[in-house]
């Protein structure tokens, strides 16, 4: 007889069950509060979805801007070098040539060539 247990243990441990069970439900249920619902996590990542999207295109934005004012300053500085080559044309037709046909026909003069 010794080896079954008493009616007040038979007690005792099932109180003791019992506490054990509210305590893993109480567990469970702290648990199941700091979950998220599916309805919830689904807004979320539409939201960060669209947080996403709109940085993409954001910086899309930024880097065709800074390709157009990239080509923008390549355009103006052929622009400028195209100008520089004109007026360089333009000192050299207006100036250096006529003091060097001038100085030919002073020479040709000189030397009696020209009568």
């Amino acid at each position: 007889m010794s080896d079954e247990p008493t009616l007040g243990e038979v007690v005792r441990r099932l109180e003791a069950v019992h506490q054990d069970l509210k305590e893993d439900v109480r567990e469970l249920g702290s648990r199941l509060d700091s979950k998220v619902s599916i309805e919830r996590y689904d807004y979320e990542h539409r939201a960060r979805d669209d947080d996403l999207r709109r940085m993409s295109e954001r910086v899309r934005a930024i880097e065709e801007a800074r390709d157009a004012d990239a080509r923008q300053a390549d355009a103006d500085r052929r622009t400028a070098d195209d100008r520089r080559r004109a007026d360089r044309r333009l000192v050299f037709t207006a100036l250096i040539a006529p003091i060097a046909l001038l100085l030919l026909q002073t020479y040709l003069a000189a030397r009696g060539a020209g009568t």
